[in-house]
């Protein structure tokens, strides 16, 4: 049960109650255009660590009632991952994917130094899971959820996304996601996780902690975004573009790559979220259009 004041103008202080029992404290605020922001949520409460139970929380934005593209059969929601090298940055909703029609799932998760492979894995499977465990609660459709990041926030969704074990330990199928848009994410061994172990940046690494490893034809669909191939970080284009070509080896005929010519790689997130928007409305008008009955 959600206790809940949407038409509250000023930002109140509230307790959900998941269906676990257990209460999760969050504020709420009004975000404008028909849509609530809910801010500060807990999705690793339990976690012994100081340090994860700071950075382990998420923001929800979702359309109020009848703001939806789809209200009566609950709304996409993006779960978006932020940049930073999984060294630094901060949990944020884009603002190209605000007043679509869709939620926003913006999380924050623990970061290098403080925490070393595979932690930052294991809060964004946690976020995923959480996020499919409860966004029905705030009108969202669980099987209409799709992963979306940029840099590091990339290379975490292609990870939760082609490694099934780490939805499995939270009792998920990835494969019940609804996709995957992922932007200028490293498709070899993050560098993060490769300077962990002393592994010098250009020597690039294909194990068990890269998405290349897990590369199979039938995972969810992939959309695969990178910015110039001249201007972009030291063969992130590259790598992505191998990884597509493996998905296609292994029999995904659906996986599309886009190389955004004239963008650097923080440069190609504004356009790069256009795709995301795009994917979206796609999912939405295949979802509608499987859903009307046949004259």
């Amino acid at each position: 049960m959600k206790l809940a004041c949407r038409n509250l103008a000023a930002v109140a202080l509230l307790i959900v109650w998941m269906p676990t029992g257990t209460a999760h404290a969050q504020t709420q605020a009004t975000a404008g255009d028909g849509y609530t922001l809910h801010r500060d949520i807990a999705y690793r409460p339990d976690h012994p660590e100081p340090y994860a139970r700071e950075r382990c929380k998420l923001d929800v934005y979702a359309p109020d009632v009848g703001h939806a593209d789809d209200a009566n059969a609950g709304f996409t929601t993006v779960v978006w991952f932020h940049a930073g090298g999984l060294k630094s940055g901060r949990r944020s909703v884009p603002e190209s994917l605000k007043n679509q029609g869709l939620a926003v799932v913006a999380v924050d998760y623990r970061l290098h130094p403080r925490v070393t492979a595979p932690g930052y894995l294991e809060d964004a499977a946690a976020a995923v899971a959480w996020t499919l465990d409860h966004i029905a609660e705030y009108g969202g459709d669980p099987d209409r959820v799709v992963l979306s990041g940029h840099s590091a926030g990339g290379y975490l969704v292609l990870m939760i996304g082609l490694d099934p074990s780490w939805l499995d330990a939270h009792g998920h199928d990835a494969d019940r996601l609804a996709g995957i848009v992922e932007l200028s994410g490293h498709a070899v061994t993050h560098f993060t996780v490769r300077a962990e172990r002393g592994i010098p940046g250009e020597q690039p690494i294909v194990d068990e902690l890269a998405p290349l490893f897990h590369v199979r034809g039938d995972g969810p669909p992939l959309v695969l975004v990178t910015g110039d191939r001249e201007l972009e970080m030291l063969g992130r284009y590259e790598e992505t573009a191998y990884l597509w070509r493996m998905l296609k080896v292994c029999g995904d005929d659906d996986a599309a790559l886009h190389e955004l010519e004239g963008f650097t790689h923080g440069g190609m997130v504004k356009p790069g979220l256009l795709l995301v928007r795009d994917f979206v409305k796609r999912l939405d008008r295949r979802r509608r259009e499987q859903a009307t009955p046949t004259p």
